[in-house]
């Protein structure tokens, strides 16, 4: 299955969710003709607003998901929509939602890891459902930022024949070379493609880094973006993951009796 991909690497208003669906409106306005699949960044309504997300947080993900199902219906594409701040009777959690070419919603995922240099554990709360979807005809999986930190977590999601990692991101510019790195790692060690989205631009308190990438299951950078705003295009063959895994077997030589 080959994918055409568009990675929007957006400046994220800060706490001003009208704003940024105007933004994303824009952008779509630009893409080129033929794209499969967009993917947003991380927090792309409010960004880190954190303090406020009471207040401008999206109920039940209700204005999200409506918003996200008309573009992807008006573009006819699939739609990795980032995450937003989703608001519920238990708290905020930062949440994914993945939606087909037809509008339908596939995926809801939220954060499992909150990020505590950026205060997310004092806003946020965690999940602790996985992010596997089927998009396209591949059986792919979402996480947001800080979860690719913890490659057990990363491996729960590729385990049974998952071929695309999408990771959406507001990861630092300070630590860009830790992000392809961890990034580069998780397609090796996976042998999957890696398609992930980061903002740039900068709030009251960080500095995005950008670098929007695609990576090979063999680690070899397909795509990647600048630290500018832009439209990151790639294009995906997973018809080679399973001829990959078979040369290096990592699948079937694990020992998880001895990874407890």
């Amino acid at each position: 299955m080959t994918l055409k991909l568009a990675l929007m690497q957006i400046d994220v208003a800060f706490g001003e969710p009208e704003t940024n669906e105007k933004k994303v409106k824009e952008f779509f306005r630009k893409l080129d003709k033929n794209i499969d699949t967009v993917v947003l960044p991380e927090l792309w309504t409010t960004g880190y607003d954190l303090s406020r997300l009471e207040d401008i947080g999206d109920e039940e993900g209700q204005k999200a998901k409506q918003f996200l199902s008309e573009l992807a219906t008006e573009y006819n594409v699939h739609l990795i929509g980032g995450s937003i701040a989703k608001k519920s009777s238990a708290g905020v959690r930062n949440t994914m939602y993945v939606f087909n070419n037809e509008g339908a919603l596939l995926k809801e995922y939220s954060k499992a890891h909150l990020f505590k240099l950026m205060n997310e554990e004092k806003y946020l709360i965690d999940d602790d459902k996985d992010g596997k979807f089927e998009l396209a005809g591949e059986k792919s999986a979402g996480l947001i930022c800080y979860d690719i930190r913890f490659p057990e977590w990363v491996r729960t999601q590729m385990l049974g024949d998952t071929t695309v990692l999408y990771v959406v991101a507001e990861w630092p510019a300070p630590r860009v070379d830790h992000w392809k790195t961890l990034l580069k790692a998780r397609a090796i060690e996976n042998q999957c493609y890696v398609v992930a989205c980061n903002r740039v631009g900068a709030d009251p308190n960080n500095e995005f880094g950008g670098h929007s990438i695609v990576y090979g299951p063999w680690g070899n950078v397909l795509a990647e973006g600048s630290d500018q705003e832009e439209i990151v295009y790639g294009e995906i063959d997973t018809s080679n993951v399973e001829e990959i895994r078979q040369q290096i077997p990592i699948f079937q030589d694990r020992r998880p009796d001895l990874y407890k």
